[in-house]
């Protein structure tokens, strides 16, 4: 049997070892136009948005909060949110989550009004999001509805940008530890996450928790190789879950 250091100098799974990886060209795809492929993606500004909603279908419900918290060389530099005027009812199972009521967002603006803002914060910055494709949903929907897209928007938000999630980090380096939410990674790395399910706070935490994961030595260093080693984590990740529902389905016929 071949040892570990022979071959390919992978793992046995054939994922190399992460301290060569900077010997591994990486493919650039995927990263904002601008920045170098093999960057520190620590170094790069990174805006990480959390937003607060009606519910759960970016088709049908809408933005009620949202914040984009700055981070460059694994430090807070920025905190922006802005309260929206959803133009619609807060349900109650959405209010007992974030606590926002309709009075809280009666004289706030609506999306329009602040699009533009939300639009700057992005700017010159990678994206970034706990569990991403639920903001990303909202975060393009609204804009789409307020006609921003394709060209009118910042190369961060370019549809072919993939954007730094820390949930898929916290499901493959803690895969054997049970609770993966935000609260239960906070609690577990000693972060203070003061008021959950309020924007600006869940943003700034999961980006101090994305800059934890940072310091693990199986988490790439340069912007490419990270976007594209997280690109197949996720997808072995849904493909498992895909795995798990199949089986819970045979299981209750």
């Amino acid at each position: 049997m071949k040892g570990l250091t022979e071959g390919c100098g992978c793992f046995p799974t054939g994922r190399h070892y992460a301290g060569i990886a900077h010997l591994i060209r990486a493919q650039a795809t995927g990263i904002v136009e601008g920045f170098e492929a093999e960057a520190p993606w620590i170094d790069l500004p990174i805006a990480l948005v959390d937003v607060e909603t009606t519910g759960r279908e970016p088709a049908t419900d809408r933005i009620v909060e949202v914040a984009v918290v700055i981070g460059r060389s694994g430090t807070i530099a920025e905190r922006r949110s802005w309260l929206v005027n959803p133009g619609r009812p807060i349900p109650e199972e959405s209010r007992a989550v974030h606590g926002i009521t309709d009075e809280m967002v009666a004289d706030a603006p609506p999306f329009a009004a602040v699009a533009s803002e939300i639009l700057a914060a992005f700017a010159a910055a990678v994206p970034a999001a706990y569990n991403a494709s639920f903001d990303k949903g909202f975060v393009l929907f609204e804009l789409g509805r307020v006609g921003l897209e394709g060209d009118a928007l910042p190369a961060a938000l370019s549809a072919n940008v993939e954007w730094i999630d820390p949930l898929v980090w916290a499901r493959e380096l803690y895969q054997f530890e049970r609770g993966k939410a935000l609260s239960d990674m906070t609690s577990r790395l000693g972060i203070v996450h003061k008021s959950a399910h309020r924007a600006t706070d869940d943003a700034e935490a999961a980006l101090l928790v994305l800059y934890a994961l940072a310091k693990d030595v199986r988490v790439p260093k340069g912007y490419a190789a990270f976007t594209q080693e997280q690109r197949r984590l996720a997808r072995a990740q849904e493909e498992q879950r895909a795995r798990w529902r199949s089986k819970r389905e045979q299981a209750s016929t």
